[in-house]
């Protein structure tokens, strides 16, 4: 009851004596300072809009204009040439200013114009050199005088110090590659996936879909394109994503770890203190716009920011029924590699809802649910005050209420029964209320009461355990809905989940780069491990929050349990660390690292299955604006050619030249779909169209049902500068991973750390007799070795093929 006393800002009594008002100043304080706070805040967004506006001028451009402009008219010169005059002519008479006060106001109005006409040109100009994409396609080491002309302007353009957002206006738009391209493109893709027969069929309703259904379709999508900000992402984000009705844990949902060998403190509270705290600075430069904006590597090119705008304050709600529609079709999506309804008879939609910054955040401890606040009076509680606050929780010895405990449940099963209970039962009361303050937080917080991570006596065992808790948890212990999910456990080590409709892993790494460096070397601990900093003792305890859950939601919770279980155990995970070698001696082979990698995974499947399958690989196509991904088909011919070279014993040489043919194919396909000229997102955009249109396409309905049997995507480490891996070699990362993606294939998450390690994160299902993860983890590893020996004659194996699993 203290807390509700305290915030009550004032109370009054009426008496015969008259009318007694009684103030509580400490809730007044709080009050202005909270909103202090707030004004700060707008005014820190209206002085970014205005320098972003600017960009890549700057707001004090337009004074020197308006002082050239005065100048040169005291000069008795008139730089507008008659134009000055004609807006003096067309001032509104009911000015009451002198002729000369009238000279200097429209002297001020054409400077403004003209500063704003410099700033669309320039800016017109930045766009036109980011279009220019060529340079990614030279030599590397030969670079042509028209690319050196193109750096250098791009850096003179690119000279201020942007805000996070400020290229988004000067990134050009995602263009339609020519269908013929992408047709010619996606033949070659196939063919060595296909026998004679098949290739020649494909061949047939290739032709016949360009020359009947698909010159219409491309119309209409350049129209879409022309009025877009980008023609893929708004339906990729829908359909791939929102209008999903299965389940998004492990189907959609992926995960990030800590770091590998260090746990920076054992206490449980103090861990979660850094790590809330570092995310809620990383949300304050978002918002400031003080983070640099991403590039490519080695370039001033920027990348596309847009994801970062949900990243916080974000909550995937379950949709209700939106509309009918008379069709049914499928298509596939690298994570959720499911049955996805493009167009439903009853058409169903997830929504995704973000709000302003909240300053709290919901946590989730041995079944109870608690709203912890992390800002008082317009401050930011130190990590030693989170801890406190933490340990409250973790201390609390109140049981959870009817239905409490597995209520995430709801958010990892099927979405249409959980948008049903949602809107029966959570849209008013107590529900309603406690169910906001776990949507509307800034991000979600799990105190798991297990301990996790790599040491033990199976550290092998150890870590694919602590991928599947990640990935899944209990299946009712994570709010998979939220746009991240923060899990700490008991030992003090931490990882994440993340929803992915509303950002691609790229950004989700990002954050957790800077929240691992934070969290290590900036906040820190002190000798017996706890948060630095002091404790305000009167700190009002977290909120424990409440519900009332009847039976028919109890039932539908644990119907949703069940089905999440059912998944959950299907997942079979295995994460290892290649050390026997990394980029450092790949790149003294003069051979891109991730084209070695990808061409050992073909390897790997090839010995695994005795076939070749259909691969994707992310990439991003952010050097577009609101670009998000793109799949680059990372089986080749050149990929089959020098495998069956290989494992058919042919001549050494002769198989070097094969694997160096295929890393430079591999690079031009990963090229072209950083540039726009990818396949698959245009013919996915192609199908939408013709779902739209009512029209059926035997070739597109074919091509959107092909399964993605090898999944793979390499987690970037986009901040080296942040981790000291000379000094500190410890403090190395183990990356993420994602669930499994066909029902009889792999996935496969890799990040590359450092110069000499690789880690590798492989999931499948058990239920299929044909995959293995650990099995085919052994194969990676193989295959990276005997690649390397291939490429270095000198290069020896000094261990056994399986040694790079035991750490």
């Amino acid at each position: 009851m203290a807390e509700a006393h305290q915030a009550v800002a004032f109370q009054f009594t009426i008496s015969p004596e008259g009318i007694n008002l009684h103030l509580s100043y400490q809730a007044l304080n709080q009050i202005y300072l909270s909103g202090l706070r707030s004004w700060k805040k707008r005014i820190s967004r209206i002085k970014n809009r205005i320098i972003k506006g600017a960009y890549p001028a700057s707001p004090s451009s337009w004074l020197f204009i308006v002082i050239a402009i005065l100048a040169t008219m005291y000069m008795q010169s008139d730089p507008s040439m008659g134009l000055i005059a004609k807006i003096q002519e067309h001032l509104p008479l009911s000015l009451s200013l002198s002729p000369q006060g009238q000279t200097m106001l429209s002297a001020l109005l054409f400077s403004t114009l003209l500063w704003m006409s410099l700033i669309l040109t320039l800016r017109f100009c930045l766009k036109l050199l980011l279009s220019y994409h060529r340079w990614m396609f030279e030599q590397h080491g030969h670079m042509s005088t028209k690319t050196k002309v193109w750096a250098t302007l791009v850096k003179l353009l690119s000279s201020r110090k942007p805000l996070l957002y400020s290229y988004q206006t000067s990134l050009p738009h995602l263009p339609v590659p020519p269908i013929k391209d992408t047709l010619e493109r996606y033949l070659e893709s196939v063919k060595p996936l296909l026998d004679l027969d098949g290739f020649q069929r494909m061949r047939r309703l290739t032709s016949e879909f360009e020359k009947s259904l698909g010159n219409r379709l491309q119309r209409y999508l350049r129209l879409k394109a022309l009025w877009a900000t980008n023609y893929v992402s708004d339906w990729w984000e829908e359909y791939v994503y929102l209008r999903s009705r299965s389940p998004i844990m492990v189907n959609s949902n992926y995960y990030g770890m800590d770091f590998l060998y260090v746990t920076p403190t054992p206490n449980q509270a103090a861990r979660a203190g850094n790590t809330i705290t570092a995310l809620f600075l990383y949300r304050r430069k978002v918002n400031r716009e003080e983070l640099n904006p991403s590039r490519i590597p080695g370039t001033v090119i920027p990348l596309c920011a847009a994801q970062c705008e949900r990243m916080f304050n974000t909550t995937r709600t379950p949709g209700e029924e939106t509309g009918k529609r008379t069709f049914i079709q499928t298509c596939r999506h690298k994570y959720a590699l499911r049955k996805w309804p493009l167009m439903q008879s009853l058409c169903l939609s997830d929504v995704l809802q973000h709000w302003q910054d909240s300053e709290f955040v919901a946590v989730y401890h041995r079944g109870r649910y608690f709203r912890l606040w992390v800002y008082r009076a317009g401050r930011l509680l130190s990590p030693r005050e989170i801890q406190f606050q933490i340990q409250r929780i973790l201390d609390d010895p109140s049981p959870p209420s009817p239905g409490e405990e597995k209520l995430g449940a709801l958010t990892a099963g099927n979405r249409t029964p959980w948008a049903r209970v949602r809107k029966q039962f959570f849209s008013s009361g107590v529900n309603k209320q406690s169910l906001d303050c776990i949507e509307k937080a800034a991000f979600f917080v799990t105190l798991d009461d297990q301990a996790e991570g790599m040491k033990g006596e199976n550290p092998s065992e150890n870590l694919d355990r602590y991928a599947k808790s990640l990935l899944h948890g209990k299946c009712y212990d994570r709010w998979f809905d939220k746009s991240f999910s923060v899990v700490v456990y008991k030992n003090g080590k931490n990882g994440l989940n993340a929803e992915h409709s509303w950002a691609d892993a790229p950004i989700v790494a990002h954050l957790w780069e800077f929240t691992l460096a934070t969290d290590t070397f900036h906040l820190g601990y002190n000798s017996d491990g706890n948060c630095r900093g002091d404790v305000d003792h009167s700190l009002p305890h977290p909120q424990r929050l409440s519900w009332d859950i009847p039976f028919e939601v109890q039932t539908q919770i644990s119907e949703s349990l069940a089905v999440a279980q059912a998944l959950a155990d299907e997942v079979d995970c295995h994460v290892f660390p290649f050390r026997k070698f990394g980029k450092g001696l790949i790149k003294k082979m003069k051979l891109s690292p991730d084209s070695f990698v990808q061409l050992a995974l073909q390897l790997a499947y090839y010995r695994d299955r005795g076939t070749f399958c259909l691969t994707y690989e992310a990439s991003m196509t952010r050097l577009f604006r609101e670009g998000r991904t793109e799949t680059v088909r990372s089986c080749s011919n050149e990929s089959c050619a020098f495998v069956l070279a290989l494992e058919g014993g042919e001549d050494r040489e002769q198989c070097r030249k094969l694997l160096r043919k295929t890393a430079e194919k591999h690079q031009n396909l990963y090229r072209l779909a950083m540039t726009g000229s990818g396949i698959d997102r245009h013919l996915f955009c192609l199908y939408v169209v013709s779902k739209y249109l009512g029209v059926e396409s035997p070739f597109l309905k074919e091509v959107l049902s092909e399964p993605w049997r090898l999944s793979t995507s390499q987690t970037p480490v986009q901040q080296m500068e942040l981790f000291d891996l000379v000094n500190h070699p410890e403090f190395i990362s183990l990356g993420g991973g994602f669930g499994p993606v066909a029902d009889d294939g792999y996935g496969v998450s890799y990040i590359i750390m450092g110069e000499d390690m690789i880690n590798f994160h492989v999931s499948c299902k058990h239920s299929c007799k044909e995959t293995d993860s650990h099995k085919f983890g052994c194969q990676v590893s193989q295959a990276m070795v005997d690649l390397m020996t291939l490429l270095n004659p000198d290069f020896r194996d000094t261990t056994e093929a399986n040694s790079d699993e035991q750490t």
